[in-house]
């Protein structure tokens, strides 16, 4: 008898109870679906961690991001204790480790392609992507739109592995690539990632505040997630090496000389920012590269109302903030109105199939956390599903109660997660989360805390297979947390 087929149809069954629980009034509420995880936590005590990825190649260790400014190694499956890389006192301040809602600090990482090709100039190199301020005397590369007032900048900055110890880089080697002056706080955008043509990606959010309006944002042309003059709302391509080792490109040379810029790239007209790839976002701060067809996928946070997930593509244009998901938008509200799929003519909405849209409202979460596909091999059924989730699904008085979710990207159906392992099916101690990682063999991981970036509330998770239950008894217990949560959630 295959007692985990029992198990997890008996906690359908029960999850039926609670259906519509969730939701709000613009969309159906995300369901249970039919595939379990564990989520094995192999790094505690860590205050935000929000990203994590391998080294090209080398399933044996893990890189995770602490948004604070640290660069910690999971090798093994055991968390050194000493980081690879300290930049504490360049991401803070302005990021305020108090504060749980600071969107700011060390938010990206990516290891060059040739990170492995002693004969390239990638070899063991990296990049991060954080907030810092602005140099005195100083400037960024971008300014923000309409010389409003610079309180930091992010920046992609270039760094070599250490020549004498791999579990550490190099804190002398850094070289500052590219920059964006910010006036508000938030939509930092969050994920730097080589796609399979060999060049970076960067998604910059909109600049900040609501309804793409404010003091850094282009308001005559429906803001910058719209307008081709500013690298913000946009997903942006360059090629990060030092010029002077890349001479036989034939990509052009960026305004400050520090990269290069794809000549293929779409927008390259007076006036326009080369760099930009895609545009009308708002805040991709998390996307990812399908290892399996190099596709990109990001989780594009919403407003109030709808996030969605969006297969990008050269030169496409997402919507913001002519729409929210495949809404209409209003920017004097603040507000959706008539959902509008495939209008206006020339604007690309998420990804959708025969089951529905990548899309849903806040009554499932506030901010979508995107993830990546699933290619290992541990976990067979959620092979080529799109693992992501949401940061909270309660906002005040303290954010909490993250949720995990997984995407067909070919049917654009959404399921939650069942967590058996945890009475009531859902996250413990009202954590939220913050980000995913992805191994060199596929594997995915949960990111996740309930302090801000200067606490102790941070857990690494591997998401691993549910063992075989051996009684009929974790089925009983199985079924009664999952009764736990329908009233929860229905309460």
């Amino acid at each position: 008898m295959n007692f985990r087929r029992i198990y997890i149809a008996a906690g359908l069954a029960v999850m039926a109870l609670g259906s519509g629980a969730h939701g709000g009034p613009y969309l159906p509420s995300i369901p249970k679906g039919t595939i379990a995880i564990n989520l094995q936590p192999i790094a505690t005590g860590m205050a935000a961690p929000d990203y994590a990825i391998s080294e090209p190649g080398d399933p044996s260790r893990l890189f995770v991001l602490e948004q604070n400014g640290l660069i910690r190694i999971i090798q093994n499956g055991s968390l050194l204790s000493t980081p690879a890389l300290n930049i504490q006192s360049r991401v803070s301040p302005p990021l305020l480790t108090t504060n749980a809602n600071d969107e700011r600090g060390l938010l990206g990482l990516a290891f060059h392609p040739d990170f492995n090709n002693a004969s390239s100039p990638g070899f063991h190199t990296l990049y991060t992507y954080n907030s810092e301020l602005i140099p005195s005397g100083g400037s960024p590369t971008y300014a923000a739109p309409n010389g409003a007032s610079q309180g930091y900048m992010n920046a992609i900055n270039e760094w070599k592995l250490s020549a004498t110890d791999p579990n550490a880089i190099d804190p002398t080697s850094r070289r500052q690539i590219i920059s964006f002056g910010k006036n508000a706080n938030n939509h930092n955008g969050g994920t730097i990632a080589f796609g399979q043509d060999g060049y970076l990606y960067l998604g910059t959010g909109d600049g900040g505040n609501a309804n793409d309006v404010g003091a850094s944002h282009i308001v005559a042309t429906g803001g910058n997630g719209q307008n081709l003059t500013t690298p913000l709302g946009k997903m942006l391509r360059i090629d990060p090496l030092n010029p002077a080792l890349t001479s036989s490109s034939t990509n052009s040379l960026s305004g400050n000389g520090q990269y290069r810029i794809p000549g293929d790239n779409p927008f390259q007209g007076a006036g326009q920012v080369k760099e930009i790839y895609a545009y009308g976002l708002r805040n991709p701060y998390r996307f990812s590269f399908d290892t399996a067809n190099g596709q990109l996928i990001a989780a594009d946070v919403g407003q109030n109302t709808i996030e969605e997930i969006d297969r990008i593509t050269l030169g496409a244009n997402y919507g913001w903030a002519v729409k929210e998901g495949d809404f209409l938008f209003n920017q004097s509200s603040g507000s959706v109105t008539v959902r509008s799929s495939g209008s206006p003519a020339g604007l690309t909405d998420p990804i959708s199939g025969t089951s529905g849209t990548l899309e849903y409202d806040h009554g499932d979460g506030i901010s979508i956390t995107g993830g990546f596909v699933y290619r290992g091999s541990g976990i067979p059924e959620l092979s080529g599903k799109y693992v992501f989730g949401d940061l909270a699904l309660r906002a005040s008085p303290t954010r909490a109660d993250g949720r995990l979710f997984y995407a067909d990207l070919n049917t654009g159906a959404i399921d939650e997660f069942l967590l058996p392992q945890f009475g009531a099916g859902v996250l413990p101690n009202g954590l939220t989360v913050h980000g995913f990682g992805q191994d060199a063999n596929g594997e995915l991981y949960a990111l996740v805390t309930n302090t801000s970036s200067g606490g102790t509330g941070g857990i690494v998770y591997a998401i691993t297979a549910v063992p075989e239950p051996s009684t009929l008894v974790l089925l009983a217990a199985g079924a009664i947390g999952l009764i736990g949560y329908s009233w929860r959630k229905s309460a």
